[in-house]
């Protein structure tokens, strides 16, 4: 499984990004999908994750500023960005976990940069 995430950029506080992740090398759904974020000197976070194509967890600091959503068909996972703040910056990663397996697959990070 290869994951390709894009949509980072950057962007001035309060402003908005949509970033993009597609799965590719399974035919089979990955219905355990979500975002991670490493900001420079931290640990990496979670951000906000679909557990079972339905289940939804956010981290507190981007509770109702942020949208996780799934294309199942296309085993794309988004995360929609709003109100951004400077400290939203960071490298976001996608992360998949296998239905069968429950291996973790990561993919390249996406770099986030909110200016104030």
């Amino acid at each position: 499984v290869q994951l390709q995430a894009s949509g980072g950029g950057l962007v001035q506080s309060g402003g908005s990004l949509r970033l993009s992740c597609t799965a590719s090398g399974t035919a089979i759904r990955l219905n355990d999908m979500g975002w991670y974020r490493q900001a420079s000197g931290k640990q990496r976070e979670l951000v906000a994750f679909i557990i079972s194509g339905e289940n939804i967890n956010y981290a507190d600091s981007v509770k109702g500023r942020f949208t996780i959503s799934k294309d199942d068909a296309k085993n794309t996972v988004f995360l929609q960005m709003n109100s951004l703040k400077p400290d939203d910056t960071g490298v976001y990663f996608c992360n998949a976990v296998h239905p069968i397996t429950r291996r973790d697959f990561w993919g390249q990070g996406t770099q986030v940069t909110v200016s104030s």
